[in-house]
């Protein structure tokens, strides 16, 4: 019988011409539209319509912010596991796929490299290593960033993008938090100017301590900023919390922020703050003053 039966075939579309390769575009997460990926790109990845921010990798992060090449310091520093803990998985385990993740040793890149001409040290934090936490690595990679400012007379910048202090590493996590938090006041009183960027999201033991000890405090719109997250408060003081409570608009209305820049505006923003600390006027000064047989002295800001 089946020599009077005709076999239906499927028709067969020609996959490779009208399939839409993975990666062209990209959805918003909250205006549900959708963007082409260049565009995003050309855009520093700020939806061009609602204009949502979506994350940054710490790399990309430098590169919207430095003119150029940039020069990174203590790129090897890696996480010993110190307590060889483990909980669900080994903390070595966590450590390796992040690292084969990232290609990072640990939650930041520090550099030096110039923003709009003022020669700068950043230090940008990895969300996508661990959630950006902050471990014995972290701690140490920015106090000698900070150190490194201060030997070369330089301001510094902090991006913070953080889930809090790194609690596989227990109470030595914790102690970075005095340890940065204490280069930073020996930055002050170099009169160095430190600007704190906070991104989403940016809590915990870094909103505990340096993310909040700016000289001034920039945040990008609408990133999550607090100790705790809204769902752990909200279960503990068993209230509903305000609309917008530990968005960064919420914190500059209350005080905790100076400014709120979108990302499109932050690198001219950071410059200008940085040129009011006199950062781009020691180094100028110095030469006159030193040909004239005085000893080089610290700006002091405006008053």
């Amino acid at each position: 019988m089946a020599w009077f039966k005709k076999v239906r075939k499927p028709i067969e579309s020609p996959a490779d011409k009208s399939r839409v390769p993975e990666g062209l575009w990209v959805k918003c997460p909250s205006c549900a539209g959708i963007i082409y990926n260049k565009d995003l790109a050309a855009s520093l990845s700020v939806c061009t319509k609602c204009g949502h921010h979506f994350r940054l990798t710490a790399a990309e992060r430098l590169k919207s912010l430095f003119d150029g090449a940039w020069q990174e310091f203590d790129s090897g520093l890696m996480s010993t596991d110190p307590l060889t803990f483990t909980d669900t998985k080994a903390y070595r385990q966590r450590l390796e796929a992040s690292i084969a993740s990232t290609g990072l040793k640990d939650a930041v890149i520090t550099a030096t490299g110039q923003i709009d001409g003022i020669t700068t040290v950043v230090a940008a934090m990895e969300y996508g290593f661990i959630g950006g936490s902050m471990g014995v690595v972290v701690g140490e990679k920015i106090t000698r960033a900070i150190e490194r400012a201060i030997a070369g007379r330089l301001p510094v910048v902090i991006v913070s993008s953080s889930g809090g202090a790194r609690m596989m590493e227990g109470a030595l996590s914790l102690m970075q938090m005095a340890k940065i938090s204490a280069a930073l006041a020996r930055l002050d009183r170099a009169r160095l100017p430190y600007i704190s960027l906070l991104t989403d999201p940016t809590t915990g033991g870094v909103t505990a301590s340096f993310a909040m000890l700016g000289d001034v405090n920039i945040a990008e719109p609408k990133a999550l900023i607090g100790f705790a997250g809204p769902r752990v408060i909200e279960q503990t003081i068993r209230q509903k919390l305000p609309e917008g409570f530990q968005r960064s608009e919420f914190l500059l209305e209350h005080g905790m922020l100076d400014v709120v820049v979108d990302r499109r505006e932050l690198k001219p923003v950071i410059a200008r703050v940085l040129r009011f600390g006199g950062a781009g006027r020691r180094k100028a000064a110095e030469p006159e003053m030193a040909a004239a047989g005085a000893q080089p002295a610290l700006t002091e800001p405006p008053a």
